[in-house]
C-alpha cells in the first residue's frame, strides 16, 4: 500500500521560491499548497488543512507573525518559518508566537526536508511512560533521566528544564519560553540563571567524550534538544 502524502502549505509571495519549493517537496512524496498573501495563506489553512506550514515572514498584506497568530488561535499545525529576516529579534518574535522552527533564507534543501521531518513528528505525548532522544531516556513516572542506560542524577531545576526540552523536542525553545514555565512570568528576563543550568545538565549529560551534543544552543535565541 502506498504511503499517503504528506501536505505542506507554502505562504510566500516570491513565486520563484515556492515554485522551487514545492518541486523540491514533490520529488520527495511530499503534496505541496502555494498561498502568495497571508490572508490567502489563513483561509488555505481552514480549505486545505495541511500537515505542515512553511511561512515567510514578509508577506505583501500582513506580516507572518500575525498570520502565526491566527492560525495559533485554532491549531497547533507545525509551522517553520522560512525568511530573509535573520535576527534574534526576528527569530524569538516568531517562536515565542507560536512558531516551530526558524530557517533563514538561502537554505539548503536538504536542511529544509531535516526540519520538516522534525516539526512533522508529533508534539510529545504528556502521558507516555518513557520519552526517548538518541542515548537520552526520561522515565517520568520515576523523573528518571538515563544516558545510555546509566543513570543521572539531577537537581528538580535542572529536571524540570530537560522536561520542557523533551516536550518540545526538535524544535527551537526560547529563553523566555523555558524561563516562564520553569521559573514562572516574573523571570522571563533572567537568561544568566538558565545559561547556568543548562551548563549544568550538559555536564551531567555527557557522561564520556563519545556522547555526542543533546542540547543545542541557538544563539541569542534559546535552546533545541536533538532527536535525530
Amino acid at each position: 500500500m502506498k504511503t499517503p502524502q504528506q501536505k505542506v502549505l507554502i505562504i510566500d509571495d516570491e513565486r520563484s521560491i515556492c515554485k522551487f519549493i514545492r518541486l523540491s517537496l514533490e520529488s520527495n512524496n511530499f503534496s505541496v499548497v502555494e498561498a502568495y498573501t497571508g490572508e490567502e495563506g489563513i483561509k488555505e489553512v481552514i480549505a486545505s488543512r495541511p500537515d505542515i506550514i512553511i511561512l515567510d515572514l514578509g508577506l505583501p498584506d500582513v506580516h507572518g507573525l500575525e498570520v502565526i497568530k491566527k492560525v495559533r488561535e485554532w491549531t497547533q499545525i507545525p509551522i517553520i518559518i522560512l525568511s530573509v529576516q535573520d535576527s534574534d529579534e526576528d527569530k524569538v518574535q516568531a517562536l515565542d508566537s507560536g512558531a516551530d522552527d526558524y530557517l533563514t533564507k538561502p537554505f539548503s534543501v536538504p536542511e529544509l526536508l531535516a526540519r520538516i521531518r522534525v516539526a512533522l513528528r508529533h508534539s510529545f505525548p504528556e502521558k507516555s511512560v518513557v520519552f526517548k532522544a538518541g542515548n537520552l531516556e526520561i522515565e517520568w513516572s520515576a523523573k528518571l533521566v538515563k544516558i545510555s542506560g546509566q543513570s543521572i542524577k539531577l537537581t528538580v531545576t535542572e529536571y524540570n528544564i530537560l522536561s520542557v526540552l523533551a516536550k518540545y523536542a526538535g524544535k527551537v525553545v526560547t529563553h523566555r519560553m523555558i524561563l516562564k514555565e520553569v521559573w514562572g512570568p516574573n523571570a522571563v528576563e533572567h537568561t544568566q540563571y538558565l545559561r547556568v543550568y543548562v551548563g549544568q545538565i550538559r555536564r551531567k549529560l555527557q557522561i564520556n567524550s563519545l556522547e555526542s551534543e543533546i542540547i543545542v544552543t541557538e544563539a541569542g535565541v534559546g535552546y533545541r534538544l536533538v532527536v535525530d
